[in-house]
């Protein structure tokens, strides 16, 4: 059972919050900054619920903002919820900006807040458990060369090449622009009996044709003009190692027929020469493109497809990995911070809301370099929106104040379907038609429809899980 703090003044609270969540985790209550302090050194909780207003300052938020702060030094990667309340919405987005996970208004909704821990906890967990995968990995030197990911599809992308690392055969690795493939490469180079020989990569569709079968193949003196030495392949320089085809897809035909008799009989001719020349060189190949289409439309061999893909390993866009873009963010953030001695503590609401609502049509090469400038560009102990290349925090900031004054008049048409209810079927049937409405009125934008409501993205995603909501990108 998780640890979880609960910082509030208000016994009431302490209490409605024990009872409600008691069952979940184990509980520990705190009225004041020094006593939160001291279990949170105890117990070392990922996930604190942490009311503002504490003594000595109830009505403002000095004293909660310094509890934040020095719980953040301590975990830096604490989740921290913020309650406040809905007068107090400027200081819970000053929270959230010092690397408060999330905020919420009361009063309090125990299903709600249940979601919203739910989440925390789920993320911290997530975390916790990559760094200590990666920790044990590097120890018993079987990393996977700083891959990333928890999703289902990337776990099964580590069992993968686990299995196949220390087998030698083909490999074939696909995936859009940027996913990860020649990292995905070097780390079955790096497991495999082949570690500490060469790899050697070479881009198929960067380099001429005139020119692509003489980097890989090499070639003798005098074999065209200009060819003043012999001069070893790409082929050649990788034997006993891995040689890595990127972008495999865009091989010219009469080069895709010598690859083939190289995985065939294990042997090379380089240009201009007639000697073979036998080689021991594992194969591992890569391509974005549709290698189906491209052999019913005659541009790739059917046969080198099946020499290629004995094993094919299928890494999925960043889009579709769910949690993973926070993990991905975090690592990224820890290491240019140190590598570029900047001293950033994490993303603001509105850069962690742009992260989660991009498509990242660049994959993962796209968030480490939005990521990378980011950090070379902040001003600020937190990363803005505008760091990344998103809207600005003020405009959604502007956003969210909007949203506030409007919500305290509920339209009349709202109110209708409602009556004869209870008070909690009430309040459930109108925050459903609050989150379609939103939904309609954004086109479906999550992020957007998260700022009509003032609730962060992931609570918005945690409405729409409650109320059993369709959701964008699911079935």
């Amino acid at each position: 059972m998780n640890d979880l703090l609960i910082v509030d003044d208000s016994p009431e609270i302490r209490k409605q919050l024990k009872w409600g969540l008691a069952k979940d985790y184990r509980i520990h209550l705190a009225e004041s900054v020094t006593e939160a302090l001291s279990l949170f050194d105890q117990h070392q909780p990922q996930v604190v619920s942490l009311d503002l207003g504490l003594p000595p300052d109830v009505d403002g938020a000095t004293e909660g903002l310094r509890c934040l702060e020095e719980i953040l030094k301590k975990k830096p990667d604490a989740k921290v919820i913020v309650l406040s309340g809905n007068e107090d919405h400027k200081n819970a987005l000053a929270a959230v900006d010092m690397g408060a996970y999330d905020f919420y208004h009361k009063p309090i909704d125990l299903n709600e807040i249940r979601i919203i821990l739910e989440r925390a906890f789920h993320l911290a967990t997530l975390e916790e458990e990559n760094r200590r995968l990666h920790l044990s990995a590097q120890q018993s030197g079987n990393d996977y060369s700083g891959i990333i990911g928890q999703c289902p599809a990337m776990l099964e992308v580590f069992a993968t090449i686990k299995k196949v690392a220390s087998i030698n055969v083909p490999v074939l690795i696909l995936g859009e622009s940027g996913t990860g493939k020649e990292v995905v490469a070097q780390a079955i180079h790096q497991r495999g009996i082949r570690q500490g020989k060469p790899f050697i990569a070479i881009n198929c569709g960067a380099i001429p044709e005139n020119l692509l079968e003489s980097e890989l193949f090499g070639h003798e003196k005098g074999s065209f003009t200009g060819a003043g030495n012999r001069v070893q392949g790409k082929v050649e320089y990788a034997q006993d190692g891995t040689l890595f085809l990127d972008e495999i897809g865009e091989m010219p035909p009469l080069l895709q027929v010598k690859i083939l008799r190289f995985l065939q009989e294990k042997v090379i001719q380089r240009v201009g020469g007639r000697e073979d020349i036998p080689l021991d060189t594992r194969i591992i190949a890569a391509t974005n493109t549709d290698i189906t289409q491209a052999i019913s439309q005659g541009d790739f061999r059917e046969d080198l497809y099946y020499r290629i893909g004995v094993i094919t390993i299928s890494l999925p866009p960043l889009r579709e990995r769910g949690d993973d873009i926070e993990l991905l963010a975090n690592y990224f953030l820890r290491r240019f911070g140190q590598e570029y001695g900047k001293k950033i503590r994490g993303f603001s609401m509105a850069a962690r809301n742009g992260l989660l609502a991009y498509d990242w049509p660049g994959n993962v090469r796209e968030l480490e370099n939005k990521i990378k400038r980011a950090i070379i560009m902040a001003d600020q102990p937190m990363i803005a929106a505008a760091d990344l290349g998103f809207e600005s925090d003020e405009k959604v900031d502007a956003a969210v104040t909007d949203c506030d004054q409007e919500e305290k008049a509920i339209p009349q048409e709202l109110l209708q379907p409602v009556r004869g209810m209870t008070l909690k079927e009430a309040r459930l049937q109108i925050e459903k038609t609050l989150l379609v409405q939103a939904l309609e009125d954004s086109a479906g934008n999550i992020q957007q429809a998260a700022e009509l409501l003032a609730v962060t993205r992931p609570t918005f995603y945690d409405l729409l899980k409650k109320h059993n909501l369709f959701m964008p990108g699911q079935g």
